[in-house]
């Protein structure tokens, strides 16, 4: 057991290294979004789907700077990452519209002027919708009509769109129970 230590000492310390610089960078990145997410009053639930995208990102990251410390040669991770990526391509490709809602909900995240409770009117000449946000989630708006009708609204489409405020807050208590 010694020697085996001995003889990957330089890559266990630099392995030891890399995590903790990524837990470092994770935590500041977990933190700035909350914290962002609180400023623009957005639910925490968002701010924990945003930090989790982040993690993955750093984890592959990590995976990748990994490879190199225990002495992969650039060739090798290029044909594994090229292979990976052209099958991550041809897979998205096949679900543009999923991968595209998810990067309009992180887009909406930092930047959406509307938040839960506020009534918005999106003016689309095949069917407009008067409603209340009920809930921002990864792929879609949920919005309650007056009616009581129940309203999923896909995100890209929300930043496609041109939305008016019509009433901020305006989410009554008593209609969820």
């Amino acid at each position: 057991m010694p020697d085996v230590f001995n003889s990957y000492r330089t890559e266990i310390i630099y392995t030891a290294f890399l995590l903790i610089v990524l837990l470092v960078i994770r935590a500041i990145i977990v933190i700035t979004v909350k914290k962002i997410g609180k400023k623009s009053g957005t639910t925490e639930a968002r701010a924990n789907l945003i930090g989790r995208y982040a993690t993955v990102t750093i984890f592959l990251i990590g995976l990748l700077i990994e490879a190199f410390i225990l002495g992969a040669d650039t060739n090798d991770i290029t044909l594994v990452f090229s292979s990976v990526f052209a099958v991550i391509g041809i897979a998205l490709f096949a679900i543009w519209s999923i991968l595209s809602n998810v990067t309009s909900g992180v887009i909406m995240f930092f930047s959406f002027p509307y938040k839960v409770g506020d009534k918005i009117k999106i003016h689309d000449k095949d069917y407009p919708v008067e409603a209340i946000i009920e809930d921002i989630r990864a792929f879609q708006l949920i919005l309650r009509e007056d009616n009581g009708d129940l309203v999923t609204y896909p995100n890209n489409l929300i930043l496609q769109k041109a939305v008016t405020l019509m009433e901020k807050d305006a989410l009554d208590d008593s209609s969820i129970l």
